[in-house]
């Protein structure tokens, strides 16, 4: 028969313990933190057809009142979605534009709002009339930050090229 010895825990104690294991996980986060080894990070690359897609994009939608607020070119991680926040004006009206490589099976993005509600989903499959390119418009109902996570699947090229441009219309 095993007897367990009932020690009695002072309230000193209790707060020490309780120290004890918050100090243990905030090192344990901190060391995460500090890593970083998983982190996606945003890099550039260079994709002549695609800026020749955004450059066309561009000079199109300048002629019709928008100029851009945020473009870059990235490089993304084939099935997973680059965030991309952005701060929006309500009642303005804002173009955005996601250009993936020609070779990705799947192009998509969602947008969500500062509360996480998903406002906006799009989808496209290679061989789809507009290809690699999705565009949509939106008019934000409050001056708040939104974010964009964009995502292309691509079998044979792990790391393809994204570009995203936000345009806002300005006459």
């Amino acid at each position: 028969m095993i007897t367990l010895l009932s020690i009695p825990v002072s309230p000193q104690m209790k707060t020490m313990k309780n120290f004890t294991l918050l100090l243990l996980f905030a090192l344990l986060l901190g060391k995460d933190a500090v890593s970083q080894d998983n982190v996606i990070r945003a890099t550039v690359c260079s994709s002549p057809s695609i800026l020749h897609q955004a450059d066309s994009i561009k000079q199109e939608y300048a002629k019709q009142g928008f100029i851009v607020i945020k473009e870059a070119s990235i490089t993304m991680e084939s099935e997973y979605e680059m965030p991309v926040i952005v701060p929006l004006t309500q009642g303005s009206w804002y173009q955005f534009i996601f250009i993936g490589e020609a070779t990705s099976r799947l192009y998509e993005v969602r947008m969500y709002d500062w509360n996480e509600k998903e406002v906006v989903y799009q989808r496209k499959l290679w061989g789809d009339t507009e290809g690699n390119i999705i565009s949509y418009s939106y008019i934000p109902q409050f001056s708040e930050y939104h974010m964009m996570k964009p995502v292309q699947i691509n079998k044979k090229n792990k790391k393809p090229c994204g570009y995203v441009m936000l345009l806002k219309k300005v006459k």
